[in-house]
């Protein structure tokens, strides 16, 4: 039996075991059909394309790991062309373990060109107690680009029983059309999370939360939302301004969240959801 003696051996065989992975994927169009042109994968992370060509193209990313813990790094970057029509969902909901030392690392990088269009649909991230997490999304528009962004995170599996009581959660976007910030926010949530999810200025008790982000984005495609209203099982505020349009989603769980997610997306996007998210 081997006896790690010293903090130095203990944090070295404690980075031998994380998780490393990266997946970089440029999409390219011609005539009309948008098409894989690069495809990198390292680590554990898969990027996967089903279906036949067409005019927008299916990508799903699967972490091979089965699941983030304390320590891992993961990189996600997608480049759509000019002209290139992408969606990109995962394989399934993200789970992020608990960490007795470092946080888990994701970057997230969208390049999306002229006349590209890019829906980026993850489907949701599950922080269990204890988790640690730092996120960061750098997204780069073209002066034409569209972008559709929803990102939804739940605390706990509240069918299992679990709840989150602590947590450390820190997530930073940064949006730049022509090369210009048009839009930055950072979400911090640091020590007893159930605690500070009951609060009313913050979640009012629920557990689940979602940003949906569209550009070009307008008060019509607002008001589509807020034509919604009663059918939400929970919480959903919309605004619009400066070409981008931005709804804001809690519910009382993932189930609730799911449920409203997809009716805001259906009036959002014009194609179909992934079959994924439909499942």
């Amino acid at each position: 039996m081997v006896v790690i003696r010293t903090v130095e051996q203990q944090a070295s065989a404690f980075a031998g075991n994380r998780a490393v992975g990266k997946v970089a994927l440029t999409v390219h169009a011609r005539d009309g059909i948008s098409r894989r042109a690069r495809v990198h994968e390292h680590g554990s992370l898969r990027v996967r394309c089903p279906g036949a060509p067409g005019a927008e193209l299916e990508a799903v990313l699967i972490n091979t790991a089965g699941g983030i813990a304390g320590g891992d790094r993961f990189s996600v970057d997608i480049n759509a062309g000019a002209g290139a029509h992408i969606i990109v969902t995962t394989a399934a909901a993200e789970k992020v373990y608990r960490s007795l030392a470092p946080a888990a690392e994701i970057d997230v990088r969208l390049t999306v060109g002229d006349g590209a269009a890019l829906a980026w649909l993850p489907q949701e991230t599950i922080l269990f107690d204890r988790a640690k997490l730092r996120r960061t999304v750098e997204i780069d528009l073209a002066a034409d680009a569209r972008l559709l962004l929803a990102e939804a995170i739940v605390f706990g599996r509240s069918g299992m029983g679990e709840t989150v009581g602590e947590c450390e959660l820190s997530d930073r976007w940064r949006l730049r059309r022509g090369g210009r910030l048009v839009h930055g926010e950072a979400l911090r949530l640091y020590g007893a999370a159930a605690a500070k999810l009951r609060r009313a200025a913050v979640a009012n008790g629920g557990i689940a939360v979602a940003t949906v982000l569209l550009t070009p984005g307008d008060e019509t495609a607002a008001r589509a939302v807020r034509a919604l209203e009663g059918q939400f099982r929970g919480e959903v505020g919309v605004s619009a301004w400066k070409g981008l349009a931005i709804a804001r989603l809690c519910a009382i769980d993932g189930a609730a969240l799911r449920h409203d997610l997809l009716l805001v997306l259906a009036v959002l996007r014009t194609a179909p959801l992934p079959r994924l998210w439909l499942n």
